[in-house]
């Protein structure tokens, strides 16, 4: 083809498709508060589906049920996908049961497992009924293996071929299979029991001379995922060898699916917003989550958290007599809390991350933790000489300035030492260290500040 026979399309260039999301937003609003709806829907069907996913997360409920009413009849079964699971059950609540299922049923099964898994077993039911028999029984397979497994994440669509065909008879079958995932990567290449023994990229097929064995081509490293292997897992395989498909396959070898890296990118980045958002205590649907919901999803943190507050004020209460004779007691000891919760969570937050990318093992743990005692001790005594000037400028007391930096000095010390020895005993026993270690860090540092400053000061002070 020549470069004159070569015609460019231009896209079109509607005011949804060129303003910024955020401007949209406002107009796209201000249309369905005037009743203009299917005007709305207009502005926002050339929009990619990700972008139309977080308009409709934008929108308050009325506007949301407007939005989605009107673009029911255009509606890209991907939009599903990407929305917030309480902003999806919502959505698939307003399309009903039939419009639902259809939608459903275009989605290849990783995705179609997504979407469903967040739905109560009743709605599950409802929209499992509306599909087509070959859809619904490998949805249903998806969602038998356990939540957050590789059998859940992955898609049954795969490309698998015997060893002893040609890549001419690999190609043709490519071209004559209607069934075929609508993106691969890699064919696999099987044995009669069904066993993966290699993969081939598509891409080196296509290279290849029609008559060529496929078991003749330079097939790739395999990583066999187990279909019971947790996400978490899957990811770091992946992260670790570069891979852009791995077969997955059942305890007795035989290929079930596939997981491709679209897939564990959204996998790698949950797992990541999940962790962050758990050390605080919180989860990611807190946004778009009813407020009953959401406080109900707060509440057991903040009960720990008051349980834990207590413990702290104990301490305080058992120095009450020397906080009743010198005031300035009263004054420090929040900033020594504070100090000791703040270098806690520095510490906390880089173990917890390193402990999900493996970085911190049973092997060098020790030299980890070793090193933060270091650094708490280094960070302490720069503290304790800022510590007692600010004190003696404060207070006029020299002592009372040398207790509050040496209160700061062992007070860091010791969140260097929790915020390493708490988390990675809380995964020893089987326990997310992204959910329980901040607490009880902030607990520890707390409780060893208020007894080393107050109890300093009633050994040297009084």
């Amino acid at each position: 083809m020549t470069e004159s026979e070569v015609q460019v399309v231009p896209e079109p260039q509607t005011e949804g498709h060129a303003a910024p999301l955020d401007e949209l937003i406002r107009t796209v609003r201000d249309r369905l508060d005037e009743g203009k709806a299917e005007n709305a829907a207009e502005l926002v069907k050339p929009l990619h589906v990700a972008d139309q996913a977080d308009l409709i997360e934008q929108l308050g409920r009325e506007e949301r049920a407007a939005l989605v009413d009107a673009l029911k009849p255009d509606l890209d079964p991907e939009l599903l996908t990407h929305l917030d699971e309480s902003v999806r059950a919502e959505v698939l609540d307003l399309l009903g049961p039939k419009e639902a299922g259809e939608a459903i049923a275009q989605l290849e099964t990783d995705d179609a497992v997504e979407v469903l898994q967040d739905l109560d077993p009743e709605e599950q039911i409802a929209l499992l009924a509306t599909l087509p028999m070959p859809d619904r029984a490998a949805v249903e397979q998806g969602l038998a293996f356990p939540e957050d497994s590789a059998g859940r994440l992955m898609q049954r669509e795969v490309v698998a071929v015997p060893e002893f065909w040609t890549v001419g008879q690999a190609i043709d079958y490519l071209r004559a299979k209607p069934d075929l995932p609508d993106e691969f990567y890699d064919i696999y290449i099987v044995n009669p029991r069904f066993e993966p023994v290699g993969s081939i990229p598509l891409s080196r097929v296509l290279r290849s001379r029609r008559g060529v064995l496929l078991r003749e081509l330079r097939m790739k490293e395999q990583h066999l995922i187990p279909v019971e292997m947790d996400q978490e897992e899957v990811g770091f395989q992946f992260r670790q060898y570069g891979l852009v498909s791995a077969p997955v396959v059942n305890q007795a070898g035989r290929l079930l699916g596939v997981i491709t890296v679209d897939d564990v990118v959204h996998v790698i980045e949950e797992e990541a917003e999940e962790d962050i958002l758990r050390l605080g205590g919180v989860q990611e649907t807190d946004i778009f989550a009813r407020p009953v919901q959401t406080s109900l999803h707060r509440f057991p943190w903040l009960l720990i958290n008051l349980g834990t507050a207590i413990l702290a004020s104990i301490v305080i209460a058992l120095f009450e007599r020397a906080i009743q004779q010198v005031v300035a007691l009263a004054v420090l000891m929040p900033i020594v809390a504070s100090m000791g919760g703040n270098g806690g969570t520095q510490t906390v937050t880089i173990v917890v991350r390193a402990l999900a990318t493996r970085e911190i093992t049973p092997a060098n743990a020790l030299r980890v933790f070793g090193k933060e005692l270091l650094v708490g001790g280094l960070n302490g005594v720069l503290f304790l000489i800022i510590g007692m000037l600010v004190a003696v400028v404060w207070f006029g007391n020299p002592l009372l300035g040398a207790l509050f930096g040496a209160a700061l000095l062992i007070t860091l010390i010791f969140a260097g030492a929790a915020g390493v020895a708490i988390p990675i005993a809380f995964e020893r026993f089987g326990l997310d260290p992204a959910v329980t270690s901040g607490v009880f860090v902030t607990s520890v540092t707390d409780v060893v500040g208020f007894l080393s400053f107050l109890g300093l000061a009633s050994l040297f002070l009084l």
